[in-house]
């Protein structure tokens, strides 16, 4: 399946309008100042408290009891005047799809909307921009986690739908329901939660569904993510009803017994009576529903017929302006260059690219590359593996890494990169977090010379990392020809605790491994799978002399030529059963399930659509082998992002056989995401495999964890890319590999040219595959959850070249090596439809591979 947004559009700054004299702005009601990160226990979960919030809210906004004054300016009486170009205020609940809408405006009104939290502005400030600067001519209210009765959850939001009577407003799923419930309505649980699952639609033809089918088979299906809905018995009459579902989201129902039964039809849209406010309960946005674009136009269309009534004089004054805004020392709030494009991630909304920062740094150093082809040598010297064993297999492989494409059939990947202790400007830089709640931590940079300084990060390892490529000057023709990115820099991993330099606000257990490791690569050698070819690089300052390294590596990969036939064979070994294995599992089979329970009561009440619930096991190997090990996972297990990773002065090794790719960039500026989820095991037989891979491709629940978090990923490089550019070429193929048949999609996106590669892999950390979405509030309950730090696992492992490009794996079917203690990690993602069982069998699959080689190898070391 290809779908795909709209073109690409060229950069627009956002607008505003000139200050609007004369505008009484109601202060009668405060607002809460309560963020969505504030925490309370509540059924094991550290999660925000309802009755709490509850609590809150019957000071602020009560339905049907609020001050009936509002900012209404003067009715429709003049024909629609065209805009050039609509300028939106879309609020962020704290949403992982927010961005999405922000991709589809961007290319609809002609201009980027400006995105703010739902708790960034006060009301005063909100009133500012909206009245005396007249800086918009709509409003979005995204989607979000939680309840409109929540003040933690909907912000600002019930206050702009009660008071802001005279501009358009468009509520999405949580926004929605907040219409609903700001006028009265009341908004309980649905009959059942329903998250990236489709129904049909049937309107009522009005102006938000202009040109769009109704009815039953008539095309019209959208995506809904949602737990909770605006009850329709209870909607007072200020509220129009405007579309309901029209038929069941799965086949359990009988289809005769939902059409006589009214009450099982949910409502999925609603309008004010008298004020330009539409709420829709679907998902618009998402990439399976159908429409959605048109919905979106309608809106602007709405917005234009609206505006185009009022005096004439409204729209000639409008002038294009830069719409930033920032806090100045009387305390109001003036616009000032650049907003939307420094505005890189609603975890942040003071965000400053750190493309920008870096380019005045201090310490500028000019790489020169230099490079050898050796064509159609690899198959003559045994491959990768004998060429890795050949070159850096000495000393037990210390201070070396490999990226190992070791699955490279149906062309999932073509190169491996491979080195060791280089040149004169190799180093290893490890990180560690200072403690669970901050940024900042503490890095150790280990010399050529093997000379090593501590230094403190106060503004993280990303600020860090991004100075450091920012400083790096290259010509760009010294890698013309090169078939492939890495091109020499920084190579290794970034574990999942680096999340607190994401927008979450702690870890709630510190790693016992450095939270990212990392060595410069001066000197590399590739592998291409596709024509044999083997490639030499050395990258030094230009500063300095060149070395002889090309010429000596040149000299044993000819002189290994002669010795190919001497290269190793592969171990072999009986399988062995994930049962009495010596690996500890931090969670028991009951408590897992237990677990996954807990996240489908959170999930039933709206706190999230889908958890990536994992665990963690372990066992003492003591002193074996971890290169070996490693070489006997990737016989076992071969995978396309696979790695070995040793840093021999922290104890660490890493085995790593992933399937999965988080993230990469490429030379031409794109991005590209290939997100799984949906696992199922290989059969005994090719009938009984093939049965298994239809199962998979056709399975309801599987399809719906996929397409949640390929919305996610849209998101996530929405948040970076050139408006129009996000787009999905592959949606739910079924891949298949050694041990497990696998659901992958791909998204793409063109990377905005003012922000830098670490600005993009900020966005997105986390991989959103190993979260659930929303992502913010996923990670906030997964930590309350979960027992322990996990690590490296979940975090990425990979390459950050000294040009700017990157590649990077998600750590899953991984066993890390610390202190003669194997780790492996492993869970699934957890939705409405998930069955305990079934998802404790799951998890127990995807360690199978990683766990089975560790006890193998174990047993075949004790044979030797």
């Amino acid at each position: 399946m290809n779908f795909a947004l709209c073109s690409n559009l060229s950069e627009i700054a956002s607008p505003c309008l000139e200050r609007q004299k004369n505008i009484t702005i109601n202060k009668s009601i405060a607002t809460s100042s309560i963020r969505a990160s504030d925490l309370a226990n509540k059924d094991g979960f550290r999660v925000s408290s309802h009755d709490s919030r509850k609590a809150v809210l019957s000071t602020q906004y009560v339905p049907g009891q609020l001050d009936g004054s509002c900012l209404m300016g003067e009715p429709l009486s003049k024909p629609r005047q065209k805009l050039e170009f609509v300028r939106t205020l879309l609020i962020d609940n704290y949403d992982s799809y927010t961005y999405n809408i922000y991709q589809e405006l961007s290319v609809i009104n002609g201009i980027p909307p400006v995105v703010v939290r739902n708790d960034e502005w006060t009301w005063e400030e909100a009133c500012y921009y909206i009245y005396e600067e007249r800086a918009f001519d709509n409003i979005v209210i995204s989607p979000g986690p939680g309840s409109p009765a929540c003040p933690t959850d909907i912000g600002i939001c019930l206050r702009l739908l009660l008071e802001c009577a005279d501009i358009p407003i468009l509520g999405v799923c949580l926004g929605h329901q907040a219409l609903g419930y700001v006028h009265g309505a009341e908004v309980v649980h649905a009959f059942e939660p329903v998250h990236g699952r489709l129904s049909e639609i049937q309107h009522n033809g009005c102006r938000l569904f202009d040109g769009i089918p109704s009815g039953r088979n008539s095309g019209f299906k959208v995506v809904r993510y949602h737990s909770l809905i605006v009850d329709a018995k209870s909607l007072p009459k200020e509220l129009i009803p405007l579309a309901w579902t029209c038929s069941p989201v799965d086949q359990k129902f009988d289809l005769t017994s939902y059409e006589s039964q009214p009450n099982m039809k949910v409502l999925m849209g609603i309008m004010h009576s008298t004020r330009p406010h539409y709420g829709l309960q679907f998902h618009p946005e998402s990439i399976a529903t159908c429409h959605g674009s048109q919905i979106f136009k309608n809106f602007r269309d709405i917005t234009e017929d609206f505006w185009g009534s009022k005096d004439s004089s409204s729209i000639s004054e409008r002038k294009l302006q830069y719409n930033a805004c920032t806090q100045v020392g009387n305390g109001s709030w003036q616009f000032k260059e650049d907003f939307t494009r420094a505005y890189l991630s609603p975890f942040n909304t003071n965000h400053v690219s750190m493309y920008k920062m870096a380019q005045s740094s201090n310490g500028v150093k000019f790489l020169r590359l230099q490079w050898r082809k050796l064509e159609n040598l690899s198959c003559q010297v045994g491959g990768a593996k004998n060429i890795f064993l050949k070159l850096f297999g000495d000393d037990k492989a210390e201070k070396t890494f490999w990226l190992d494409s070791a699955s490279t059939e149906k062309r999932r990947a073509r190169f491996s990169f491979m080195g060791g202790k280089g040149g004169s400007l190799w180093k290893q830089i490890t990180f560690r977090l200072s403690d669970q709640s901050t940024t900042g931590g503490y890095i150790s940079i280990e010399d050529a010379q093997g000379l090593s300084t501590t230094t403190l990060l106060e503004d993280g390892f990303f600020h860090y990392m991004n100075k450091e490529l920012q400083s790096i000057r290259y010509d760009e023709k010294d890698y013309e020809g090169l078939p492939f990115e890495f091109h020499g820099g920084y190579i290794g991993y970034l574990g999942y605790g680096l999340k607190v330099e994401c927008g979450v606000p702690n870890n709630r257990y510190k790693a016992k491994t450095p939270d990212a490791c990392f060595f410069f690569a001066d000197n590399l050698t590739v592998i291409d799978h596709s024509n044999n070819d083997v490639y030499i690089l050395s990258i030094h300052d230009q500063t300095e002399k060149t070395t002889t390294w090309l010429d000596d590596m040149e000299q044993k990969l000819t002189t290994m030529k002669t010795s190919a036939s001497k290269s190793l064979s592969s171990q072999t070994s009986a399988r062995v059963m994930l049962t009495n294995t010596g690996f500890g599992l931090d969670k028991t089979r009951e408590e897992y399930m237990e677990d996954v329970e807990k996240c489908q009561k959170v999930i039933k009440d709206g706190e999230s659509y889908e958890l990536c619930l994992t665990t963690q096991m372990r066992k003492t190997i003591g002193d074996i082998d971890p290169l070996g090990l490693y070489l006997h996972l990737r016989d076992k297990n071969p995978a396309p992002y696979a790695a070995w990773l040793n840093f021999e002065k922290e104890n660490l090794t890493i085995c790593c056989s992933s399937p999965e790719r988080f993230l990469r960039l490429d030379r031409d500026g794109v991005l590209e995401a290939k997100p799984i989820k949906g696992t199922i095991a290989r059969g005994s037989t090719p009938e009984e495999d093939e049965m298994l891979r239809s199962q998979l491709q056709h399975s309801e629940k599987d399809q719906a964890e996929n397409l949640m978090i390929v919305d996610l990923l849209r998101n996530d490089l929405g948040r970076v890319c050139e408006p129009g550019s996000v787009h999905v070429p592959r949606l739910m193929d079924v891949e298949s590999y050694a041990t497990v048949h696998t659901m992958v999609s791909t998204v793409r996106g063109k990377k905005r040219s003012d922000l830098s590669a670490i600005d993009c892999v900020r966005a997105a950390f986390p991989g959103g595959s190993m979260t659930g979405a929303p992502k913010l509030r996923s990670m906030e309950l997964l930590d309350s959850l979960e027992s322990c730090s996990r690590g490296i696992y979940s975090g990425c492992i990979g390459f950050f070249s000294y040009n700017q490009t990157f590649d990077l794996n998600i750590v899953i079917r991984t066993v890390v090596v610390h202190k003669g203690e194997a780790s492996v990690g492993a869970g699934g993602a957890i939705v409405a439809l998930s069955s305990p069982e079934q998802e404790y069998k799951e998890m127990v699959l995807k360690a199978t591979a990683p766990v089975n080689a560790v006890v193998e190898f174990e047993h075949m070391s004790l044979e030797e």
